[in-house]
């Protein structure tokens, strides 16, 4: 296995005022920011979790949400597939599932040149898989290879995807599902420019079409007979959970570094004095810096305890990105409505983090999974003792 470049956390400012510098022209053309996931890469960023084993530094959650904070904060687009590639590597390091082959060439290639890696599961007709259902994306044996048909939608990074670990199923008597590791340039895939979002525009989660494209049979990871419960993995929730809740928290403090810059520029001429002064302003400031302080806080010490195996942190990641992501979206909106026109303004920045934060809404898990779930053990947990 290669060695890799250890992860360069001091340059993490540097990083975002340089991701910064061109997420605007990037959201605005919905261009991805390949010139950004290099900058990542070369920073040893996008394979800070691979692990110890395979030749990486073995980066915990407490690294990886550091790190998601940071670029978050520059441009979430580059954030969000560093997130994705972060998590297939650290998912790997917790429980060995690739094959040697593929695992090979992905960490070889890595040890180059940015190499993006992500799961393709959600389906036109069936949405997200963890709400349960079987994929229409079918896996049929044909000699000493699979092949691969079906449409995957919401496809992050998928003009610039190496690897996908394609959720799918076998066509067989009794259909098995699980991940068919893909190279992105087999012949058979077809990105379609689907993506015109609201925001995280540069993210390019566009549809792939998969027609019939064929893969060696020992391409497959965790391929099994469908689970009832999805497969539930506490620990790879977690991760997802406090690693895109730093993210938007980046988000959300981009947000409030345009606002405080703005407060003091701002002049009234009726003022005569910045709107700094006002304490008006200054106490919306503080409700946003005290909402993001807790936050952060919030996430970087459940990440820590996560990473020490401690008892219930990962059963309270979940509801960890609930209250970080609500605090996010309330902290930009409260900026908004404290500058007004010049907050929504375009050449402004202010008007794309909202964009950005409100996406944390949609990522699994979503507040209403969350909050069902919490509810339901927690009835379970003080179930009444009879009389």
């Amino acid at each position: 296995m290669p060695t890799l470049r250890p992860p360069e956390l001091d340059r993490l400012p540097e990083l975002t005022t340089a991701l910064a510098a061109r997420a605007a022209e990037h959201d605005q053309d919905a261009s991805f920011p390949y010139d950004g996931v290099e900058l990542v890469h070369r920073a040893g960023l996008l394979t800070a979790t691979v692990a110890r084993r395979h030749g990486g530094p073995g980066g915990g959650l407490a690294d990886t949400t550091r790190i998601l904070h940071a670029l978050g904060a520059g441009d979430p687009a580059v954030a969000l597939v560093t997130a994705m590639t972060l998590f297939v590597h650290a998912a790997e390091a917790r429980e060995p599932h690739w094959p040697a082959g593929p695992l090979t060439e992905l960490l070889a290639e890595s040890a180059v040149r940015p190499t993006l890696v992500n799961h393709v599961r959600v389906e036109p007709e069936l949405g997200t898989p963890v709400r349960g259902g079987l994929p229409a994306t079918v896996a049929r044996r044909d000699g000493d290879a699979w092949e691969l048909t079906g449409r995957k939608i919401y496809s992050t990074g998928a003009p610039a995807l190496r690897w996908l670990l394609v959720w799918a199923r076998t066509e067989e008597a009794e259909p098995r599902v699980g991940s068919f590791l893909v190279r992105g340039d087999r012949p058979g895939i077809t990105v379609e420019p689907t993506w015109d979002h609201l925001g995280l525009r540069a993210s390019r989660s566009d549809d792939l079409l998969l027609d019939a494209v064929r893969i060696p049979l020992d391409h497959t990871a965790r391929l099994t007979a469908p689970d009832p419960d999805g497969g539930r993995d506490a620990l790879g929730g977690a991760w997802n959970s406090l690693g895109l809740a730093a993210l938007y928290l980046g988000v959300a403090r981009a947000a409030q570094h345009w606002l405080t810059g703005f407060l003091h520029e701002r002049t009234p001429t009726s003022l005569g004095a910045p709107l700094a002064s006002l304490p008006r302003f200054q106490t919306e400031l503080g409700a946003i810096e005290v909402e993001l302080d807790g936050a952060e806080r919030l996430v970087s010490s459940l990440a820590t305890a996560v990473d020490a195996g401690e008892e219930r942190a990962a059963e309270q990641s979940p509801g960890a990105k609930l209250l970080a992501t609500r605090a996010a979206v309330d902290s930009v909106q409260r900026a908004v409505a404290l500058t007004g026109n010049p907050g929504l303004t375009r050449r402004h920045p202010l008007q794309r983090h909202l964009r950005d934060v409100l996406c944390s809404r949609v990522h699994t898990p979503q507040d209403d999974t969350v909050l069902l779930a919490r509810g339901r053990a927690a009835l379970l947990h003080e179930l009444p003792q009879p009389l």
